[in-house]
């Protein structure tokens, strides 16, 4: 039976007024890629920092290649945390990079310092990895010449400099701009497919699917469920699992009015499909969507008293990679593009891959798929 890289059991952090981790335990292998999902305050960074001893657990055991780094009788306390530091890189969401130094400066200290290579050979290496990443040009440049994408490349790479023998991500993401985070997800999905072993708390689900081995989904304070990214993101056996992830796939509007937020709700309409990783022309097409059927068809009805009680329900299948807009309304029969020369109509029908108006017992239902 293959040992296990990391171990944690019973793990448990509290502080004055709050136990972010509760009962933790888990087996880590080499070559693993596990992504560790939930909702926000449900102790996934705090798991990472545990980990790697930048937080001293309050109860429960962490071992490393057979060594317990979280018992305190064991040896130099400092001892053990070098331990693990040479093992475990870490990658935090805002970069850490030292602002007075170059990039090269920042990729080669670790290892000069740390590794004890020469600065020639930390200079080369480091050079090695910035071609990797596409940021050869970039070397001689200060943290704040870079883009908050470059910056955590930059990060990346000092960290994989070091030769770790797992990296650690703590939303790796979360910090950048919506146009960064395929620059810095296609550099973790290059380590993933060399083989490095990786731990990733991370909001990008579509990513998370695509990359990992297995998902810890994490829900008050503990792993709540663990399994492969199709367990947990098609088939969730327990409950909690099952409603964070319906909730990931859908948005659910309901009691619009002519008076709603309809720029707010265009700009979370973006935020959803931005997680979901659609294109820019699926955003477009679905706002498209609400724009014409909301406030051009439905709304000015509602407002004649003709609809009553709109809501809408969008929907992302990854499987088909199409997103599902269900808009249901009451009153009589309507179709909002019913006519054939209705020139909105004609519009959406061009962006989307069908329609389909259905009228029972005094309610409507629009589907349009995109």
């Amino acid at each position: 039976m293959e040992m296990s890289m990391i171990s944690i059991r019973n793990l448990r952090k509290e502080y004055a007024n709050v136990t972010p981790l509760r009962r933790v335990s888990a087996e880590i292998k080499k070559g693993e890629v596990i992504s560790v999902i939930g909702p926000s305050g449900t102790g996934k960074s705090t798991l990472l920092r545990c980990i790697n001893l930048l937080e001293t657990p309050t109860q429960g055991e962490i071992v490393v290649d057979g060594v317990t780094v979280t018992d305190r009788k064991r040896g130099d306390p400092k001892s053990r945390v070098n331990l693990v530091r040479r093992k475990m890189g870490m990658v935090f969401q805002s970069f850490n990079l030292f602002a007075h130094k170059t990039i090269i400066e920042n990729i080669m200290m670790g290892q000069v310092d740390l590794l004890g290579r020469s600065r020639q050979e930390a200079y080369d290496r480091g050079m090695e990895l910035l071609r990797t990443i596409g940021l050869a040009d970039k070397a001689l440049a200060y943290p704040d010449e870079l883009s908050g994408g470059q910056k955590q490349r930059a990060a990346i790479a000092r960290t994989v400099a070091m030769e770790p023998e797992i990296i650690l991500f703590d939303e790796p993401t979360s910090a950048l701009d919506p146009t960064m985070v395929g620059e810095v997800l296609s550099v973790i999905r290059r380590l993933a497919g060399q083989g490095m072993t990786m731990m990733i708390v991370t909001h990008e689900m579509k990513f998370a699917r695509d990359v990992s081995t297995r998902i810890f989904y994490m829900d008050e304070g503990e792993i709540y469920e663990d399994g492969t990214p199709e367990q947990i993101f098609e088939h969730p056996k327990r409950e909690r699992t099952r409603i964070f992830v319906r909730q990931l796939k859908v948005l659910h509007l309901e009691g619009i009015s002519p008076d709603f937020d309809f720029l707010a709700f265009m700009t979370q309409l973006e935020e959803f499909g931005r997680k979901q990783q659609l294109s820019q022309r699926q955003i477009y097409a679905m706002q498209l969507v609400a724009e014409e059927v909301l406030m051009q068809k439905l709304l000015p009805a509602a407002e004649k008293g003709r609809k009553r009680g709109i809501t809408l329900d969008v929907e992302y299948s990854e499987q088909e990679n199409q997103a599902q807009m269900r808009f249901a309304y009451g009153g009589t029969s309507f179709h909002p593009f019913g006519r054939e020369d209705d020139l909105s109509g004609r519009m959406i029908k061009g962006m989307c891959k069908g329609m389909e108006h259905k009228f029972a017992d005094g309610e409507n239902t629009f589907v349009i798929n995109i």
